[in-house]
């Protein structure tokens, strides 16, 4: 009697450093709605106590007139968004953002939805079988406004030998 061969697996994963296309833009899926519990969660984990964040009352007496979502909070998700059909296992570490933007506010109810665009990359100097990747990440909302824009460096895996 012969022992059945064991099935196929195919594991969920980033892309590799190789696999990662400079000028290509992946959008990702599914968007993010964002709530008002995580935007008061999210702020009390992060020890900020802004009123535009938490206090309803207040907001509606400043010049969006209800409360904004947290912009870290934002950031965040713009990037989580990303993850796991870029990164997922595939990255080392991140090396770093610059040219973060809020061009316009999101507010609790409003869904992320956000794109990334590989600006460059290089092979690392300095860790053989890595390189530097430069992400563009944009984040748009349901009437689709940029809403978060990122610029991202982070530390990606070759593919591995075999």
């Amino acid at each position: 009697m012969s022992t059945p061969e064991p099935p196929r697996e195919i594991r969920q994963r980033g892309l590799y450093y190789e696999e990662l296309e400079t000028g290509v833009v992946y959008r990702h899926a599914p968007g993010r709605t964002l709530t008002e519990s995580d935007n008061v969660f999210f702020s009390a984990l992060s020890m900020n106590p802004q009123s535009l964040h938490l206090d309803a009352a207040w907001s509606a007496t400043q010049p969006f007139g209800k409360p904004l979502v947290n912009s870290l909070f934002t950031l965040a998700t713009l990037v989580g968004l990303s993850v796991g059909q870029l990164t997922q296992g595939t990255t080392v570490a991140n090396l770093g953002f610059e040219k973060v933007t809020f061009p316009a506010p999101l507010f609790h109810g409003d869904t992320l939805y956000a794109s990334s665009t590989v600006q460059a990359k290089r092979p690392s100097a300095s860790r053989p079988g890595e390189g530097v990747v430069t992400f563009e990440h944009t984040g748009r909302n349901q009437h689709d406004e940029v809403v978060v824009t990122a610029v991202r460096s982070a530390l990606i895996l070759f593919t591995p030998p075999g």
